[in-house]
């Protein structure tokens, strides 16, 4: 078996809670510098790589620049800050439920991305924690769609990552979600819905389609009034979109979604009006390096229930 490369410290520090970016040169593909390798792969504009290697904002793994005749050697690793976006700030504050030397729970607003990725680098819950509690090696254990609000789970030291990474990986731990959506008489009694869902790169809804389920959701009524209900999901699966989906092939699609039952477009920049009123309400799992049974909820309240006038203004 061959073994995994080791991969060395960053030789660059954060900016601004991001990492820097980091390649390893693969086998192979004929390149005899590094900078013919990184103009093919990276794609980035007419004299964007020369400009960078010429500023010696490229570098190796001992923070030394990589230069324009610098050799391809396979394996090699090299580092660079990509240019930040310029982003809309999203004007919700990140609470921290818990934290210790292991672990930070967090329980992020709507419309912050957890971890950065495409257009939402700075603007993520991960960047945030890492510059207002000092934690630069702080990493997430799972992620949250950046439209949820609730509880999300980070840790500390980054040889411990995988532990609790496995927890969510082999369904060890017990979430638990609410939902504002219509009032559904068929979901009074607990419901458990079961499909296949496939979600394709590139298309922004998930779908159902036959064949063997992949996704399990009970779907609990708590209340209702007004021709709304209040209900509790418990994912036994993590699908993309899974809650979302199931609960508007139930008739009740959750209020504020922009994807089901119709796709009506991405959320446009800047707006905050109408958040998905959903919410990761709870997690509870056994801690895989203390030992410790932790049970941890959200302190955040669902707009189209707690103030349904004003959310639906």
């Amino acid at each position: 078996m061959r073994r995994k490369p080791r991969i060395p410290p960053s030789p660059l520090p954060q900016r601004a809670g991001v990492d820097p970016v980091r390649i390893r040169l693969p086998q192979g593909g004929g390149w005899a510098t590094v900078r013919e390798h990184l103009v093919e792969r990276l794609a980035a504009g007419d004299g964007v790589i020369d400009a960078m290697l010429g500023d010696g904002l490229i570098v190796g793994a001992d923070g030394r620049p990589v230069r324009p005749d610098t050799a391809y050697v396979p394996g090699m690793f090299v580092w660079f800050h990509r240019d930040l976006p310029d982003e809309e700030r999203v004007p919700f504050a990140v609470e921290v439920v818990h934290r210790d030397e292991h672990i930070v729970v967090a329980d992020k607003p709507h419309f912050l991305a957890t971890t950065p990725r495409g257009s939402h680098v700075t603007e993520t819950v991960l960047a945030r924690l890492r510059r207002d509690l000092g934690i630069p090696a702080l990493g997430a254990a799972h992620r949250l769609d950046r439209l949820t609000a609730g509880l999300v789970l980070f840790t500390v030291r980054p040889e411990e990552r995988g532990a609790y990474q496995t927890l969510f990986r082999d369904r060890l731990v017990r979430k638990e979600y609410e939902a504002v959506a219509p009032y559904s008489p068929g979901l009074e009694p607990p419901r458990t819905v079961r499909s296949r869902i496939v979600k394709e790169r590139g298309v922004l809804a998930a779908r159902e389609v036959e064949g063997e389920p992949n996704a399990e959701s009970r779907i609990e009524l708590l209340e209702h009034r007004s021709g709304l209900g209040r209900y509790r999901l418990v994912p036994r699966t993590g699908q993309t979109h899974q809650l979302r989906l199931h609960m508007s092939a139930s008739g009740a699609p959750i209020l504020g979604d922009p994807l089901y039952p119709v796709v009506t477009g991405p959320v446009p920049v800047g707006d905050f009006r109408r958040p998905l009123q959903l919410l990761a309400r709870a997690l509870e799992f056994t801690d895989p390096v203390t030992g410790h049974a932790h049970r941890f909820t959200s302190g955040r309240v669902l707009g189209a229930w707690s103030a349904p006038d004003e959310w639906a203004q």
